[in-house]
């Protein structure tokens, strides 16, 4: 045999290696987790303490990794602040942070512990994955020291970030991604641009973002539409708020809208309204879990295409305002109102009768309704809601949001107020709206907070229609649009107090120099 034709054969047994190891699904598992929390303190615990609590979760994630491996799952993802919960302040997190390096040292914790200092943990989590031949997403606390007369280095001389970690089959550390919107934490910050980390598998291509970060363009549809990722592994702290933002009802929309594998592990807390965890395709939620009556975590398994794009399932592109820009709109009647969904001004109208066609406008932004009830209860008021604008206290992020919802009485004062029950049936529906972002997120929530998988679908023109018959009592239905690029660019949330103070130092030397 020629030295040619050998290569030509190690070539092609290497494509059928290739093609024979990669792998059409996956098993996914995600894990709900009532984290054991730390002892309220103004002072910081010793490292030794701080370990010891992060031991008994990492105790209970153990089992858990173990129960998913020998169930046959290859990824599993675990909540953020899993760990150690939330309640820090800068000086308080300390004593919990590891130095996590740069994935590109190559290092395998469980063999090598102490390569990059003290990182008990992160040599705990390798050999979880190791031990259980399963990809492992934890997150922790990185810190990086800095030179403390620099000009954002915060006063301790280290930054601190919210950071995600990934350990292969072997243990190796294959991914780290810093945080970048933080909501609230102080005891982090922020880095200096959004990191965009991905990593490849026999079973696709993953990227990696945490909570709040879902809100926005970077890192999270930069991800989707330029890295092409097939699956978002997502840890996550997410308190639920209705009507529109519970975690089930909006992470399985954006699955959805974004046309890709979502894997949310939230965090489990009752009384923070903190649960909410799925394993969701681009067509249908696959699992989902919803539980505000115990303490329990929830371990959730499914089967996940690999490459969703070649699946007979995915979803079309949608152009989200092409039927609603086609039609007339509907008669509008006069006794529209105001009112408020969180801190928002909505445009609504009152479902009157059994059956309908409406439409209500908010500046540009026009919702169309056709609806049938099977039966108009007469304790339940429907309304129709527009809302284009910068959302909320922070006003940051640009909403344009069509739906309809079920107010908390029948008093319409109660429109847009947190409603957990429903009677109302519906046989038909369809919703759309005259949308100036493609970025749109189609949400069907039921009553006592449920899913409807398989009961609705998206058309091509942008209606979101129900489907297979009458649904279950309807608490929302909703078309939630994101347009990023009328965000109001401000600094993301958490940001030292040293950084802040010299940004307002530098923007006073400016108005002194002119």
């Amino acid at each position: 045999m020629t030295t040619s034709s050998f290569q030509t054969s190690v070539a092609v047994f290497a494509l059928i290696t290739l093609h024979v190891s990669a792998l059409d699904t996956f098993i996914a598992a995600v894990y709900e987790h009532a984290v054991i929390l730390p002892n309220e303190t103004e002072t910081p615990v010793s490292q030794e303490d701080a370990l010891l609590l992060m031991n008994k979760n990492i105790d209970i994630l153990e089992k858990i990794i173990k129960q998913a491996a020998e169930k046959g799952a290859q990824i599993i993802v675990t909540p953020e602040d899993a760990l150690y919960g939330w309640k820090f302040t800068r000086e308080t997190i300390f004593p919990y942070l590891e130095d996590i390096p740069d994935p590109q040292v190559a290092w395998i914790p469980c063999e090598d512990p102490h390569r990059f200092g003290r990182t008990p943990v992160q040599a705990r989590l390798s050999c979880l994955a190791k031990n259980n031949s399963i990809y492992v997403l934890a997150n922790i606390g990185d810190k990086k020291p800095c030179h403390s007369h620099g000009s954002r280095c915060p006063s301790n001389g280290y930054y601190q970030y919210n950071t995600n970690v990934v350990y292969d089959t072997e243990g190796k550390l294959v991914a780290r991604y810093h945080k970048y919107h933080l909501y609230s934490e102080t005891q982090f910050d922020v880095p200096e641009k959004p990191e965009l980390v991905t990593f490849n598998t026999t079973f696709g291509k993953f990227g990696i973002f945490t909570c709040f970060d879902i809100l926005f363009h970077d890192p999270a549809v930069t991800l989707v539409k330029d890295f092409y990722v097939d699956t978002i592994l997502f840890p996550t702290a997410w308190m639920n708020v209705l009507p529109l933002l519970t975690a089930i009802e909006f992470h399985s929309a954006w699955a959805m809208g974004m046309r890709v594998n979502l894997l949310v592990a939230n965090t489990h807390h009752v009384h923070l309204n903190m649960t909410g965890s799925g394993i969701y395709a681009p067509h249908s939620p696959k699992e989902y879990h919803y539980d505000m009556e115990t303490e329990l975590g929830k371990l959730l398994l499914s089967e996940v295409d690999s490459h969703p794009q070649n699946s007979s399932a995915y979803p079309m592109a949608v152009n989200w305002s092409a039927y609603a820009t086609s039609i007339k709109p509907f008669p509008v009647q006069k006794n529209s109102f105001q009112g408020f969904i969180s801190r928002d001004v909505f445009n609504f109208t009152e479902l009157f009768e059994n059956a309908g066609n409406l439409t209500i406008c908010q500046k540009d932004l026009c919702c169309h309704l056709s609806y049938r009830m099977l039966r108009k209860e007469e304790s339940e008021v429907y309304v129709l809601g527009a809302f284009t604008g910068l959302h909320g206290r922070r006003r940051r992020e640009y909403w344009q949001v069509c739906t309809m919802l079920k107010c908390k009485t029948t008093n319409l004062t109660t429109c847009g107020r947190p409603a957990e029950t429903a009677l109302t049936r519906f046989d038909m529906f369809s919703l759309s709206g005259t949308f100036g972002t493609e970025y749109v997120f189609p949400e069907v929530l039921l009553t006592k907070i449920q899913l409807s998988p398989g009961k609705f679908e998206v058309l091509k023109d942008g209606r979101l229609v129900n489907k297979n018959g009458s649904s279950e009592p309807i608490l929302t239905l909703s078309l939630f649009g994101r347009w990023y690029a009328k965000d109001s660019h401000s600094i993301p949330g958490g940001t030292s107090n040293l950084s802040a103070t010299y940004l307002l130092i530098s923007i006073l030397l400016m108005i002194i120099a002119l």
